[in-house]
């Protein structure tokens, strides 16, 4: 009989944050895959967990993701854990999780502190909907391709950074985005968490005067509606109201709805399109 992958949730900052499950499911696994077994044994110290553990970070996550295969079917029980959050998130761990999938060997997650959520819930930003774009890619072009997609995002964003790249990143996304409210959340749950709020154009300007310290979480605003809207409705401005007409018409549109259509796509009243029309 197959073993079960658990996907175990470590604090980010503060030890008190470790959830009685997870030192549970520690413990009585056969083995722990740690992204780094240097910092994961400070953790696993405290809780007197002495449970094996074995390196599974992004350089060896396919070689190594094969051999934790390997011996969930052979029957052992293995736990992954990240530096900190919850793995699968942006890390090699969710390269196994599908081979597991593929498989038929079950997955449970044992949930815990992550920091998106920490960071988008204590924000002051819209958070009933958002995107997770975790760290900008480091390559150009597919970097470009991110930002390109950030500018039409309506939803909350999520983008982590670290302190030596954080000004460079900002004035990327001050340029891509224009100057869209932020919040910037630094050291979540250690003793200098701290918060701000404020827009991009605020950030650049603060950082160019301040030093980043500690691990980022930018958690950035949307497109509004009203930004939408008027996008929507200046698409239609180099057309003539016949030229507009005559697209819907070309779609068998009525001239009835067909006036309609074009009043909604111009933020207009009807009326304005029929006197238009005369």
């Amino acid at each position: 009989m197959a073993g079960i992958l658990y996907l175990c949730a470590t604090p980010i900052g503060n030890l008190e944050d470790m959830t009685y499950r997870c030192v549970r499911i520690l413990k009585e696994v056969d083995l722990i895959a740690a992204e780094d077994t240097r910092n994961s044994i400070k953790l696993l110290n405290h809780f007197e967990i002495d449970t094996p553990m074995t390196s599974y970070h992004e350089f060896n996550k396919i070689e190594k993701a094969h051999t934790l295969l390997a011996a969930l079917k052979d029957g052992k029980n293995i736990a992954v854990i990240t530096d900190a959050g919850t793995p699968g998130i942006s890390d090699p761990g969710e390269e196994l999780v599908a081979m597991c999938y593929e498989e038929d060997i079950e997955v449970n997650a044992v949930p815990g502190a992550a920091a998106c959520i920490t960071a988008v819930t204590s924000s002051g930003q819209a958070c009933r909907r958002f995107s997770f774009e975790a760290f900008l890619p480091k390559d150009k072009k597919e970097r470009a391709r991110v930002l390109a997609e950030m500018q039409q995002e309506t939803r909350t964003m999520i983008v982590y950074e670290a302190p030596h790249h954080l000004r460079a990143t900002l004035q990327e996304l001050y340029q891509a985005l224009g100057d869209r409210s932020i919040t910037l959340c630094r050291e979540l749950t250690k003793r200098y968490e701290e918060k701000k709020k404020m827009t991009l154009a605020q950030a650049v300007d603060y950082y160019r005067e301040n030093d980043p310290r500690g691990e980022y979480v930018l958690v950035i605003a949307g497109k509004s509606k009203e930004e939408v809207m008027q996008e929507e409705q200046s698409r239609w401005e180099d057309l003539s109201i016949e030229e507009h007409m005559q697209i819907y018409l070309d779609q068998d549109y009525s001239k009835k709805d067909a006036m309609k259509a074009v009043a909604k796509d111009r933020g207009v009243s009807k009326r304005d399109i029929y006197q238009a029309l005369l």
